[in-house]
């Protein structure tokens, strides 16, 4: 359901000095109302005035201006247009007809009502509140509207008025334009030009010349990866975290508080020369050392570069140089102990490998000496061998030893010294190879045998044999992490050395108070616009 809009009503009545001008004239043509009971001439009233008469016309006639005087008097006061349609609408709101907006200006001043009032500018705002009056004097029955006559003035203007009007008007335009000029070129000095010359003043006078040192430094990996690492190898992106991760270092506390520590950082800005807005107090909080360290170094990385620049500002020359070069060396270290903790963990397991490798080989070493002077034995195959060349000479012999006898026994009247002499041979050669052979698989009281002695020998060699396999191959693979643990080094790399400057390179005067002057002119305009756009809601 659409709900109409509702507008205020506005009922035209009659002023009651218009219905006793009526009566005065037909009073004065002497035609009165059959049913009057008084005569035409006796307004009823006696000699007293009527009681909504204004105080004004009872004024004498040689005292009372004319209605063309006030009006005049009203546009002498260079009322705007909006003043204007204000004064028509609270006439409006009170039920006065006029013909024009000045008319209605004087016909409201004439009830005592101030058109311009605030009072009455805010009763327009809610038109429906009325007083207490006009609500108890509403006639709610229909009423017969008498509708007026709004001839035009018969006052007519002559050109050389109508040009001096002009005249008026465009000087108090002017005047209106020189004075708000005026004041807004005062409010321009108080508010923005004021402000910009103390701090030109405080710029060019008071402000203590700081150096500024300017250092620029790359972060570099020593190779190439494999990888993806390797692709990014000679680009800003295969450094750019190590990059950040030392800016943020240099710009933390702890930075600070290490100058600090070192080279007096603190000490250095509390001197008595240094202005009182850059000078810290004795025994500054860290904070308050901080926020000026903040103001005072300023780093910047450049990630299509992959470039950290770095300046430093001090009182003199000699200090901010100082201050640069800890900041670098500072720096190295933070980059060293970036990939410290990634190269020791490489390195450790390849370490600690190499040297249980080491260790143990040298233990199987020891054993094979220990069985070596256990034994009495250099080299059982060695040993081996001269016993079974021993062997098989006796045994040869033997053989001969067998023939010659076999050769003896063969005559039919052997010589029997002979014979015996050559058995006696034989059973010392199968006692001495019998002896030679126990000694090859068995052992004895005072020593072990041959078999024995090779087998724990060989056992022994070969857990050498790998124990130096295993130390070769650990070797090999600490050299292989020391490589790799090189290839993960990042190095720091100037590309410009701090230098002192010679002259000051801060406070910037002109600069400074240009942009003094911009700022507080843009707040002035912002608060300006503010204020207007607030007034014009409130006033219309």
């Amino acid at each position: 359901m659409i709900t109409p809009p509702k507008a205020s009503k506005f009922n035209i009545r009659r002023s009651r000095r218009a219905t006793g001008a009526q009566d005065g004239q037909a009073a004065g043509t002497g035609a009165a109302a059959p049913d009057m009971p008084f005569s035409p001439a006796d307004d009823g009233f006696g000699d007293a005035p009527y009681p909504t008469a204004d105080q004004d016309m009872l004024k004498e006639p040689d005292k009372q201006v004319s209605v063309g005087e006030e009006i005049a008097a009203i546009q002498a006061e260079g009322l705007s247009g909006r003043q204007l349609r204000l004064a028509r609408r609270i006439a409006q709101k009170n039920g006065i007809e006029a013909s024009s907006d000045y008319e209605a200006v004087r016909l409201l001043r004439r009830k005592g009502i101030d058109p311009f009032q605030r009072s009455n500018v805010l009763q327009l705002i809610n038109p429906g509140k009325k007083d207490d009056e006009t609500e108890a004097g509403r006639i709610q029955l229909p009423q017969t509207v008498v509708p007026s006559t709004n001839l035009p003035s018969t006052q007519v203007s002559s050109e050389a008025s109508r040009a001096s009007e002009i005249m008026r008007m465009q000087r108090d335009i002017m005047r209106r334009r020189r004075r708000n000029f005026m004041l807004l070129l005062a409010r321009l000095t108080v508010f923005v030009t004021l402000p910009a010359l103390m701090a030109g003043w405080y710029f060019y006078k008071m402000a203590t010349p700081l150096y500024a040192t300017h250092s620029e430094f790359v972060i570099q990996q020593a190779e190439a990866q494999g990888g993806l690492a390797g692709m990014f190898q000679g680009t800003q992106f295969a450094t750019s975290q190590d990059s950040i991760t030392v800016q943020s270092y240099l710009q933390s506390r702890d930075a600070m508080l290490r100058l600090d520590r070192e080279l007096g950082y603190k000490k250095h800005f509390s001197q008595a020369f240094i202005d009182p807005l850059q000078r810290l107090e004795p025994g500054a909080t860290n904070e308050a050392a901080y926020k000026l360290y903040e103001r005072n170094v300023k780093i910047g990385y450049d990630p299509t570069e992959g470039i950290i620049k770095m300046e430093v500002i001090a009182a003199d020359p000699v200090s901010s140089q100082k201050f640069s070069e800890a900041l670098i060396g500072y720096a190295e270290e933070q980059v060293d102990q970036l990939t410290h903790r990634l190269r020791e963990d490489q390195m450790s397991g390849a370490r600690a490998s190499y040297e249980d490798a080491e260790r143990k080989m040298q233990a199987a070493q020891q054993r094979v000496l220990e069985l070596q002077e256990e034994l009495g034995v250099m080299d059982p195959t060695s040993e081996t061998n001269v016993v079974m060349s021993q062997v098989a000479t006796f045994e040869g012999q033997l053989y001969q030893k067998n023939l010659q006898l076999q050769g003896l026994l063969d005559n039919a009247r052997p010589n029997q010294a002979r014979v015996d002499g050559v058995k006696s041979d034989i059973a010392r050669l199968e006692s001495l190879i019998a002896s030679l052979r126990a000694q090859l698989t068995q052992g004895t009281s005072e020593s072990a045998s041959l078999a024995r002695v090779s087998g724990e020998m060989r056992v022994a060699a070969a857990d050498l044999e790998t124990r130096q396999l295993m130390l070769s191959q650990s070797m090999q693979q600490l050299e292989t992490a020391r490589i790799e643990a090189n290839r993960q080094v990042r190095y720091l790399s100037m590309g410009v050395a701090p230098t002192a400057p010679d002259e000051p390179t801060y406070p910037r005067a002109f600069e400074n108070t240009i942009l003094a002057f911009l700022i507080f002119g843009g707040i002035y305009l912002m608060l300006s616009l503010t204020a207007s756009i607030l007034r014009e809601q409130v006033t219309s």
